[in-house]
C-alpha cells in the first residue's frame, strides 16, 4: 500500500512502515479489545496481559490502512507498563498527538485505537482476567433489553426519524425491524454516506432488501445483533454479536435508529 509521505508526519510513516508489538497475546491474564468500522474497512485487536494491575505485555492485529497500523502501533507502546487506570485515560487525541497528527479525515482512526485499548481492559475487568465466550442465543432480543438504550435516549438513541437531514455525515446504525427500517436507511444514505444496517438474518434470508440497501450505499451487516450502547455523555459506539463468528467486537457509530410502533407516540 501506497502512503504519501506529504500526507503523514515522519512519526505515522515510521510506525506503519515499522510497526511495534505486531502480534497476539494467549494464556491466563489476558484479554482482547476487538473494534471496527465497516464503512471505512477498518477493524483492530489489542491483546493485553496483565499483572499486578499492569499492562505487561500488548500486541496488536489490524487490518486497515497506514493511519490504522499506525495508530495501533503507537497506542500499544503508549500503554505498556501502565497501570489499567492510566491506560484507560489515554484518549483519542493523545494518540494523534504522538503521532505529531494525523489528517483530518483520519481522525477516526485514532479514534478506533484507543477505543480497541479500552473495549480489552474493560474486558479484562468484567471477566476478572479471563477471555469468555458467552453463548450465541438463536434470536434478535426483545428491543427493550438493549444495554445502554434508556441512557443514551435523546442522546443518540433515536426510535423514529421524522426528518433524516437530521443525521447529516453522522455514523447511523439501523436495526432491522422489517421494511419501514430499510425505506428509512436509503432515506438516510442521502444525507450520510456512512449508515449502516444490522440485520439478524443471512444474505439469503434478505436477498431483495440487501441488494437494494447495497445499491443505494448502505452497508448491511449479517447476522449480527445489537449488544450494548456505549459513550459518555452522547453515543460513541456500540458492543456487536456476530452470530456467524459468535464474537464480539465494537463499531463506532453518532447514532442508533431502534424503530418500533410502541415508542413512536
Amino acid at each position: 500500500m501506497d502512503v504519501k509521505p506529504t500526507a503523514y508526519s515522519n512519526r505515522v510513516m515510521d510506525h506503519f512502515q515499522n510497526p511495534r508489538n505486531v502480534g497476539t497475546l494467549e494464556g491466563e491474564n489476558v484479554a482482547v479489545g476487538k473494534v471496527g468500522n465497516p464503512v471505512c474497512g477498518d477493524l483492530m485487536e489489542i491483546f493485553i496481559r496483565v499483572v499486578d494491575d499492569r499492562i505487561d505485555d500488548i500486541k496488536f492485529r489490524t487490518f486497515g490502512c497506514g493511519s490504522a497500523i499506525a495508530t495501533s502501533s503507537m497506542i500499544t507502546e503508549m500503554a505498556k507498563g501502565k497501570t489499567l487506570d492510566e491506560a484507560m485515560g489515554i484518549t483519542r487525541q493523545d494518540v494523534a498527538t504522538e503521532l505529531e497528527g494525523l489528517p483530518p479525515r483520519k481522525m477516526h482512526c485514532s479514534n478506533l485505537a484507543a477505543d480497541a485499548l479500552h473495549a480489552a481492559i474493560q474486558n479484562y475487568r468484567s471477566s476478572l482476567g479471563r477471555l469468555v465466550q458467552a453463548e450465541s442465543p438463536s434470536a434478535l432480543p426483545d428491543v427493550n433489553t438493549f444495554a445502554g438504550e434508556d441512557a443514551f435516549f435523546g442522546k443518540g438513541v433515536y426510535y423514529s426519524i421524522d426528518d433524516p437531514a437530521i443525521l447529516k455525515d453522522t455514523r447511523v446504525l439501523v436495526l432491522d425491524s422489517g421494511p419501514a427500517s430499510a425505506i428509512l436507511s436509503q432515506d438516510l444514505i442521502k444525507h450520510t454516506d456512512r449508515v449502516i444496517f444490522l440485520t439478524a438474518e443471512g444474505p439469503e434470508s434478505v436477498r431483495e432488501t440487501a441488494e437494494l440497501l447495497k445499491q443505494s450505499g448502505v452497508k448491511v451487516l449479517f447476522k449480527s445483533q445489537l449488544e450494548e450502547i456505549k459513550g459518555h455523555e452522547d453515543v460513541e459506539k456500540v458492543l456487536i454479536h456476530d452470530l456467524a463468528e459468535n464474537d464480539y467486537y465494537d463499531l463506532v457509530v453518532d447514532a442508533v435508529v431502534i424503530m418500533r410502533e410502541a415508542c413512536a407516540a
